[in-house]
């Protein structure tokens, strides 16, 4: 119950005056986010305000902020276009499912995996795009955008060493819309990225035939959309974690992303998840509790369908000053500086995800590239931590072999490199105590350097198999088995 009112009542102030700015600024993405998936912009604004509102009860990283995004926006680009927005809605919902059933199985325990390196990339290349976003605003535009955009990054970033009584994002919305409207400068506006919607959403069932043909249609790009979504939230509620010092339940975060998407594709909404742009706007603007997301979503539903005509004339530079705010306050500038002193390796997995994720913008693409470099280069360096000594005994009769590290398929050749098959000794002692195999190529290796030794008569003893790894060899070795040498000459 402490937390319960902790979550809800710890931090109103500080949670309405941020949500109220995130919903400003969330108003011209969403629509900008329907426009890339190819659908009408009450589709991306009943998206964010259904999400937003429902991951503020569902979730499990209170202060973050979920909506309509532009990496799931990327990917319905091709089913909206050749089945229609019906079918987005379709799968929408199975997106939903898919990230309950995620969430339910406890797949966000993977985000282990992640390496530090990766989320910095994750972090630098996100904040990128949200810049590159930007531009279009600021290319081929009348020049009083320019000045507007300079005077709001000097509201921001000045009236904090003043005041914090309001976030300064909010006050640099209303100033300079106020000298737009007094100055009645031509600039572009909300309203001119599209029309907004003047009705409350409604309930409503896709209309599509429930069919296996309908199913085969929407299921990879619900299975894409619901790793996509799951990636950016655990990812984002990473960041806020950081940012707020608070740990996050990322198992129910998964089911009440899934949750959410399901409310949304029910109001006729896109799917949606975390936004690590609008979360940082929240943290920094003061927003802490679930408050913060339900106001931010509440809000931007009264703003359009009762406030439309007002929230169209504001000017798209106050809100680009703000996202650039965001770009700015998101990158890493730390990990440029670092690039010299880190380890060569992880600086290579960073600026692999930042350039992989700008290049597709893609997230998904960029993240799996630098797992992948990660899981590469952690197995080269514990393959090379690889030691295997020897020493004669017997009077030279025979040689006691002692294996230190890790065998598995990295390390499976150096591994058998280290026996000298052709030592004319009568018995080869094998002690493994300190090493462990892990996986088959591990035990293939062992199996060849036995029988080698074997085929040149010479008797091996092998020592110190630990449990895991003695079950591993009696399952998957042939080198204690009958007819071993035969065995082996099959596999």
């Amino acid at each position: 119950m402490h937390q319960l009112r902790q979550d809800w009542l710890g931090n109103i102030r500080g949670d309405v005056l941020s949500g109220l700015v995130v919903a400003l600024a969330l108003i011209p993405e969403a629509i900008a986010f329907s426009i890339i998936a190819g659908v009408d912009p009450k589709v991306g604004l009943y998206a964010s305000f259904c999400i937003a509102v429902v991951i503020a009860f569902t979730g499990g990283r209170p202060g973050m902020i979920s909506a309509a995004t532009g990496a799931m926006a990327l990917v319905m680009v091709d089913l909206v276009a050749d089945h229609g927005l019906q079918y987005l809605l379709v799968a929408t919902l199975l997106t939903g499912v898919l990230q309950i059933i995620a969430g339910v199985l406890k797949l966000p325990v993977l985000m282990r995996f992640v390496s530090r390196s990766v989320i910095t990339g994750f972090v630098n290349a996100l904040a990128i795009l949200i810049f590159m976003a930007q531009l279009p605003q600021l290319i081929g535009v009348p020049w009083a955008v320019y000045p507007m955009v300079a005077a709001g990054l000097v509201v921001i970033y000045l009236l904090p060493r003043l005041t914090r009584a309001v976030p300064s994002p909010l006050v640099a919305i209303v100033v300079l819309t106020v000298i737009a409207l007094l100055m009645k400068l031509q600039i572009p506006t909300v309203g001119d990225m599209g029309e907004l919607p003047d009705s409350l959403p409604v309930f409503l069932l896709p209309q599509v035939p429930l069919t296996l043909e309908t199913l085969w249609i929407v299921l990879p790009v619900s299975v894409t959309l619901a790793i996509v979504g799951l990636l950016e939230s655990m990812l984002t509620a990473q960041i806020v974690d950081d940012l707020t010092d608070t740990p996050s339940d990322k198992n129910r975060e998964a089911r009440g992303q899934g949750i959410a998407n399901i409310a949304s594709g029910l109001v006729g909404g896109m799917a949606g998840c975390a936004m690590i742009g609008q979360s940082v706007i929240n943290v920094k603007s003061g927003g802490r509790g679930r408050l913060s997301a339900l106001v931010a979503g509440v809000f931007l539903l009264l703003l359009v369908v009762f406030a439309g005509p007002w929230v169209a004339r504001i000017p798209m530079a106050a809100l680009v000053a703000v996202m650039i705010m965001v770009s700015i306050g998101t990158f890493s500038w730390s990990s440029i500086r670092d690039l010299r002193h880190h380890p060569a390796s992880s600086s290579v997995v960073m600026v692999a995800t930042v350039a992989v994720t700008v290049a597709t913008h893609d997230l998904a693409k960029g993240v799996l590239t630098g797992v992948l470099l990660s899981a590469l280069f952690f197995a080269r360096k514990v393959g090379q931590v690889l030691h295997v000594g020897s020493v004669a005994a017997e009077e030279g009769r025979a040689r006691y072999y002692t294996v230190t590290g890790q065998v598995f398929f990295a390390s499976a050749q150096a591994f058998a490199s280290h026996f000298d098959f052709k030592e004319a000794v009568e018995r080869v002692h094998i002690d493994v105590t300190h090493a462990h195999f892990w996986d088959l190529s591990a035990v293939g290796a062992l199996d060849k350097v036995v029988l080698k030794f074997r085929r040149e008569g010479t008797e091996v003893d092998v020592v110190g198999l630990n449990e895991a790894s003695a079950t591993l060899v009696s399952r998957l070795g042939v080198h204690d088995k009958p007819d071993a040498e035969r065995l082996m000459g099959d596999h």
